[in-house]
Order: structure tokens, then C-alpha cells, then sequence
């Protein structure tokens, strides 16, 4: 898969008060192998449109292209990282990551072989016959992360996979999380309500309105890879914070955090 294509997409779910819409006239185009970030308020359609995307939700109007290809069904192209980790307890680190393995019928050899790969790429070599309950919220993120490279997807969606982690783990794993994707490239599109996280993260950081969610700004991060903490003190870095600060609070709120 080389690249995704958004053609005026629009989503509206029906609920007790009537419709609602929650994305709108959205289009955008993601290249192969490029870091996508979606910000914006809460409620602003971040999370529907990485579910239109990998299928999870069908679109009420507009096209979804992969390769030129109408998206109408998930795809094992497609690799997703939920906010919660969400593991089997009764199975071990091992035996999580395996699973979408099992499921789609690959070679059991490779795949055990890729597992104990992607286990030891994430730092948790010699965890592998863990369980979930025997490891941190940080840790079970990390087995949550190979488990949706397993099969090798193009894609991997990332639904603000850190969110519930504290500050040090978040910070650790944005980091790791920017090491793998440069040992093992992938079209990432990521949801986050971090700003900071968002800029660190992207190669371009779209910013959301509030619901109905349109993209309000495309803003291109042109920072020297690999990112460091003390890129987020320059002043390149403020200015990029500021332009999608002025988007999100609609000018009134820059210098909030």
C-alpha cells in the first residue's frame, strides 16, 4: 500500500436527539511511510475518522481510497492500537502478540519467529511468558504494539495509544514509538489531545474543529529526525505549537495548555 486518499468524507450517526455529525468535507492525502498526527477538541471526530480508516465504521458520504482502491472492509494491511492495551489475562505476552497471527492462518515458525522480533525491538526481551497482570501500563502498551505489527501491516492506526500512561511513560514510549517506526517504516496515523506529543511524533500535524470535525490546518513539522526532548525548547517548535493552539481554541486560547 503506498498511500491513503480521504475524498470528502462525512460521517453522521443517528442518536435520540437526531443526527449527528461528527466529520465533514474531509479530505487529505497520506503518502507511504508518513507520520501522521490528528489533534483537535474533544468530541471533534479524531477517533471516528482512524475507524473510517481502518474500516471499523463505514462512511455516511465521500470516498476512502487505498492505492485508488475503495475501502469497504478491514484489511491485514492495517495494524490498530487501541487507548487501552486491551490483552487476554489468561495468555501470556507471547501468546497476545501471536494472536492476529492465529486469526489470519500465518506460518507458525515465521510468526513466532517475527513475535520474539518485534518483542525484543520494544524491550521487553525475556517478558515473553509473562501475563498482562505481571506488567505495567507502559509494558502492556508495548505488547499491545507488536501484537498490531505481528502481521506486518502497512498501516498502523494508533488511537491515543498513550493516553492513560503518566508523563515519564508517555514521554518513553513516544520515543520508542519514533525508533521503531525508524527501524521499520510505516504510514502511522496517530490521535492525540497533546500537542507537544503531536508535533514530536508527525511529519505533518492535522488540526481538527470542534464537531462537526473538518481539517481547519495542515501544519508540516520540518524537524531534523530523530526528534529529541530539546527540540520542544526552540523556537521552531513554539511556533508550530502556536500555529495548531490558534486552530484548536480558534485564536482565543494560544497560550493555553
Amino acid at each position: 500500500m503506498s498511500k491513503i486518499q480521504i475524498e470528502a468524507l462525512h460521517k453522521t450517526y443517528a442518536s435520540r436527539a437526531g443526527r449527528v455529525t461528527a466529520l465533514e468535507e474531509v479530505t487529505l492525502s497520506i503518502e507511504q511511510n508518513e507520520f501522521i498526527t490528528l489533534v483537535g477538541p474533544s468530541g471533534c471526530g479524531k477517533s471516528t475518522l482512524l475507524k473510517l480508516i481502518g474500516a471499523l465504521l463505514r462512511p455516511s458520504r465521500g470516498k476512502l481510497l487505498f492505492d485508488g482502491t475503495a475501502v469497504v472492509r478491514p484489511t491485514r494491511d492495517v495494524g490498530i492500537v487501541f487507548q487501552e492495551a486491551v490483552l487476554l489475562a489468561w495468555r501470556t505476552v507471547l501468546d497476545n502478540v501471536l494472536l492476529p497471527a492465529e486469526i489470519l492462518g500465518l506460518d507458525k515458525a515465521r510468526s513466532r519467529a517475527r513475535a520474539m522480533e518485534l518483542i525484543e525491538l520494544v524491550g521487553l526481551a525475556g517478558f515473553e511468558k509473562r501475563f498482562p497482570r505481571e506488567l505495567s501500563g507502559g509494558m502492556q502498551q508495548r505488547v499491545s504494539l507488536c501484537r498490531a505489527l505481528i502481521h506486518n501491516p502497512s498501516v498502523l492506526l494508533m488511537d491515543e495509544p498513550f493516553a492513560a500512561l503518566d508523563a515519564m511513560t508517555r514521554e518513553e514510549l513516544c520515543f520508542e514509538l519514533m525508533r521503531i517506526w525508524n527501524a521499520d517504516k510505516k504510514t502511522v496515523i496517530f490521535v492525540t489531545h497533546n500537542i507537544t506529543e503531536a508535533i514530536l511524533l508527525a511529519d505533518r500535524v492535522v488540526a481538527m474543529t470542534p464537531r462537526p470535525g473538518r481539517i481547519a490546518r495542515i501544519v508540516e513539522v520540518a524537524l531534523a529526525r530523530p526528534r529529541t526532548i530539546a527540540m520542544e525548547f526552540t523556537p521552531a517548535f513554539k511556533s508550530y505549537s502556536d500555529q495548531i493552539r490558534d486552530v484548536i481554541y480558534q485564536g482565543q486560547g494560544a497560550g493555553r495548555a
